[in-house]
């Protein structure tokens, strides 16, 4: 009997455990670092990224997969039958969603979803969806309610260090100056597909994240309370720790779930960055 696969690709940095009880399939991004190619989560790991920095200063570059790897992983995947339903991150941050919807031109039932997220945002669509075939639902009428929950992702992540994100052409020198001057750690928030800044915090980390997770868990009547991601990219235990246990304390969510960032989010902006990313029950304006 044919059923419903749900798929990603790496970026939605869903955990080794999320992946094997929900049946979920991952195909990896390409990582470079010098002249070596890895594949994302397979051969290379953040820690690996950062020891690379460390010890050269060059930061890795992140590949999308291409029509020929997308068009492979969907005839295994269909083989016996099966519907696909693939998630990719935004459209707007990588070509992997162009190249994913090339590859399933031949497929009748292949669907790909551009998640207009990345890391856990997009991971909170994949459960969601993966949730939805549990139950029984259509491929065609997944695909429906997903673009519906698309706009309700609230996906943010604060950066300790403008580093990485300076050396990857995304911030000035100007700004990367003045934001240590002032000990400033700006939030990253994704709105519409695309990275843009939001509030920027001044202070220690361990505080800022205190205040952060504060000012994002306000409003909670307009939050789909059951599931949270904490999602980081090379926190210190103490950190990640005190961050989830202030997220429990609220008594606002059914499931806190604890990831690593994978190697796309920690790429282009280091060690140092956590996020809690969840669903409103309304579109982010």
């Amino acid at each position: 009997m044919s059923k419903i696969i749900i798929s990603s690709d790496s970026t939605s940095d869903l955990s080794a455990e999320l992946k094997e009880k929900y049946g979920i399939k991952i195909i990896p991004l390409g990582v470079t670092l010098g002249t070596d190619v890895y594949r994302d989560g397979v051969d290379i790991t953040p820690d690996d990224i950062y020891a690379h920095h460390e010890k050269t200063g060059e930061l890795p570059k992140t590949t999308a997969t291409n029509v020929g790897e997308g068009i492979e992983y969907f005839e295994e995947l269909t083989k016996d039958g099966d519907a696909v339903i693939h998630f990719t991150i935004s459209s707007s941050m990588s070509s992997t969603y162009n190249n994913s919807c090339m590859a399933a031109e031949d497929f009748d039932n292949v669907y790909v979803i551009d998640a207009a997220n990345l890391s856990t945002g997009s991971g909170l669509l994949v459960l969601a969806a993966a949730e939805m075939a549990q139950q029984g639902m259509e491929a065609a009428q997944i695909v429906e309610e997903i673009e519906k929950l698309k706009p309700c992702v609230d996906a943010s992540f604060v950066i300790d260090s403008l580093e990485y994100l300076h050396k990857g052409g995304r911030c000035s020198a100007l700004a990367m100056l003045g934001a240590n001057l002032l000990k400033l750690k700006p939030c990253i928030e994704v709105k519409n597909g695309s990275m843009g800044v939001g509030k920027k915090y001044r202070g220690m980390y361990g505080r800022v994240l205190a205040e952060y997770v504060d000012e994002r868990l306000q409003n909670v009547e307009d939050i789909d309370t059951s599931r949270v991601f904490v999602t980081h990219a090379g926190c210190k235990p103490e950190i990640v720790d005190a961050v989830v246990e202030q997220v429990k304390s609220k008594g606002i969510f059914d499931e806190v779930l604890l990831t690593r960032a994978g190697c796309t989010v920690s790429s282009h902006c280091g060690a140092n960055t956590l996020g809690i990313l969840f669903i409103r029950k309304s579109p982010i304006a």
